[in-house]
């Protein structure tokens, strides 16, 4: 485990550290969970920033790993500092809002809130643009001293994350991420995605996951690049069903018996 983390620090020692930040952030609102009854929708208000912290933790330890493969040394270096400086502002504003007992998304109730709002979704537009720009530089990257297979996850990994993160201004535009019905009501367990209406996070979650999933397909099991861009078409294909089926008012395990 040593050997993995000082490899991670090694190719990318600002995401690395700020991967930290962000896991010992996550550790932190799942303890004030504990000793707050603060409720946002129904749910403990650190629950969410909880989530977020983990979340961007994992994707900034994804990222270290894949940038220090690049040679493009100095756009490597803005794009960790772009990842640092958004995601922060994005987590200040989730968490600030937690701890006041209020919602960070589709916020419009004042015209602080809605400012706040404008603000994440500045944030992760200027971020989801510039890792967009990081998956240009790994199409254009030639396999040497990459597995092919492994070159081509990452690649189709990075596409299916920016897709699916823009999907995020589908829920923007409706103030929502539940169809059917207003946010909030009977969830599942951890992730609380309605299990009554449908839910447009349960797509985006899975779309954006692809960034870890299709590299280590890549890595351990394909054979051949086409395998890698064959099971990309099928992720795809499964995560817009899902997509379709809450934008149709179907909770996750309706649309997975259909």
């Amino acid at each position: 485990m040593n050997m993995m983390l000082q490899t991670l620090k090694s190719r990318n020692a600002i995401l690395y550290g700020f991967g930290l930040v962000c896991l010992i952030g996550g550790v932190v609102c799942i303890g004030l969970s504990f000793v707050t009854d603060r409720e946002v929708l129904g749910i403990n208000a650190f629950i969410k920033p909880a989530k977020f912290f983990i979340s961007i933790w994992i994707l900034c330890w994804t990222m270290a790993c894949f940038t220090g493969l690049l040679i493009h040394r100095r756009k490597v270096v803005i794009y960790s500092w772009v990842f640092v400086v958004m995601m922060t502002l994005e987590m200040v504003i989730i968490t600030g809002q937690a701890a006041l007992g209020k919602l960070s998304h589709f916020n419009i109730t004042s015209s602080l809130n809605a400012r706040l709002f404008d603000l994440m979704g500045f944030a992760i537009t200027v971020f989801t643009l510039w890792t967009t720009y990081i998956g240009y530089l790994f199409f254009k990257h030639k396999s040497v001293g990459i597995k092919a297979e492994y070159l081509w996850g990452i690649r189709l990994g990075i596409l299916l994350f920016v897709i699916f993160a823009f999907e995020g201004f589908v829920m923007a535009i409706r103030l929502s991420h539940t169809v059917g019905a207003p946010d909030g009501g009977p969830g599942l367990p951890i992730t609380n995605w309605s299990t009554r209406y449908g839910d447009l996070r349960v797509a985006h979650f899975f779309g954006m996951h692809a960034i870890q999933l299709l590299p280590l397909f890549g890595y351990y099991v394909a054979k051949r690049p086409r395998q890698v861009v064959f099971v990309a078409i099928l992720y795809f294909i499964g995560v817009s069903i899902l997509l379709a089926g809450a934008l149709s008012g179907k909770p996750l395990l309706s649309s997975l018996s259909d």
